[in-house]
């Protein structure tokens, strides 16, 4: 089965925001940006440069099975999508900001789509 254009899309998409994350735990700066991803995960023990790290690394593993159609990487990306669509979600009702409105809609744009081409994750090839 030939892999589904989008797919190959958003693993390139998300393959930048994980380099873009691993960029920027460098060079992050708290007093330049108090509200990072650990205020937004509500881990305030956690380093912020770790957390952005983490997530960077999880991340090329969920598009390592996802550009290669695995079921583990569909079912890595379909959880993925909703737990930071939830977290958009939340912080979009409680701090009416447009970044996390976007977040939300990009979110729920990828969950519709990984369903929608669900087949080419789970298609069988036939060895004889």
């Amino acid at each position: 089965m030939k892999k589904p254009i989008g797919v190959s899309v958003i693993s390139y998409f998300y393959i930048f925001g994980a380099i873009v994350l691993l960029f920027t735990s460098v060079f992050y700066n708290a007093n330049a940006n108090p509200i990072g991803i650990v205020e937004r995960f509500g881990l305030s023990n956690v380093s912020e440069q770790l957390l952005r790290v983490i997530i960077a690394f999880l991340t090329l593993v969920m598009i390592f099975g996802y550009i290669r159609l695995k079921k583990w990487g569909f079912w890595l990306m379909i959880s993925y999508s909703i737990l930071f669509g939830s977290i958009s979600l939340y912080l979009s009702l409680t701090h009416s900001q447009q970044p996390f409105i976007g977040n939300m809609i990009f979110s729920f744009i990828i969950l519709l789509y990984t369903i929608y081409v669900k087949k080419s994750f789970f298609h069988t090839k036939n060895v004889h």
